[in-house]
């Protein structure tokens, strides 16, 4: 992708951060994900293509490309993505919207940082050094709602905050799109090599991925599940969640 290239062939140098809605980085990211989030030269290194794709086992352009298909970007919809993510999901999405209706909400100043540089020259998209478990401003104000990847790196009580503040604020007939780990198949050839990896680099995922997306939803939620489909021996799931 045009810009994509360019921002991960070469070392950018130090970027400048944004200043943060909240006081401080959040503990699960701090102690968990410090490596791979708030350390500029691996945000750097693993901020590529093939980087990307290896991480997914080359699954990460079928998954944006359904994320997208899901979320249905056209000029005028108005969208949010919680929690930015590697590759080049983001800057597409942008493209596919009119300048300035895509906000992205993330609590790494460095994510948002990176994501700036990634974007289309000129573009006009909010991008908010903020938690994404905690409340935001405006109720209703977006047609869909993407979570990339974001869940399984979240304890579980977080996880149930940012489904919640993804509902909130989505309008009424708009659309919650959750892409993440599920549970493979018994005989998915990675199932027992999966578990003891992701207890090193991703402490959050056995928990979550043995849970449905709707035991996570608030108790009076009104949210239908509109779809479900999985990938990869069901070892990803895609989740639309009708507001």
């Amino acid at each position: 992708m045009p810009g994509y290239e360019l921002l991960t062939d070469a070392w950018p140098g130090p970027l400048e951060a944004p200043p943060c809605d909240h006081p401080r980085i959040p503990d699960y990211l701090e102690h968990h994900y410090r490596w791979a989030y708030l350390d500029p030269f691996n945000a750097w290194l693993l901020d590529r293509r093939a980087v990307v794709e290896s991480i997914l086992f080359g699954h990460y352009r079928r998954l944006s490309n359904a994320a997208l298909r899901a979320l249905e970007p056209a000029p005028g919809r108005r969208l949010q993505q919680l929690g930015c993510v590697y590759g080049d999901l983001t800057p597409r999405l942008a493209r596919l919207l009119s300048s300035g209706d895509l906000e992205v909400v993330d609590a790494a100043p460095l994510q948002i940082a990176r994501l700036r540089r990634k974007l289309p020259p000129g573009d006009r998209s909010v991008l908010h050094c903020r938690d994404a478990t905690l409340p935001g401003t405006g109720k209703g104000r977006f047609d869909a709602v993407l979570l990339f990847f974001l869940l399984h790196e979240l304890p579980e009580d977080c996880q149930r905050h940012a489904l919640a503040e993804a509902l909130r604020v989505c309008r009424p007939g708009g659309r919650v799109v959750v892409v993440d780990y599920a549970r493979p198949h018994a005989l998915h050839p990675l199932r027992w090599l999966l578990p003891p990896l992701f207890h090193w680099l991703e402490p959050f995922v056995t928990a979550f991925w043995s849970k449905p997306i709707e035991s996570l939803l608030p108790p009076d939620n009104r949210v239908r599940i509109e779809s479900t489909r999985r990938w990869f021996g069901g070892l990803y799931r895609m989740v639309t969640l009708s507001c």
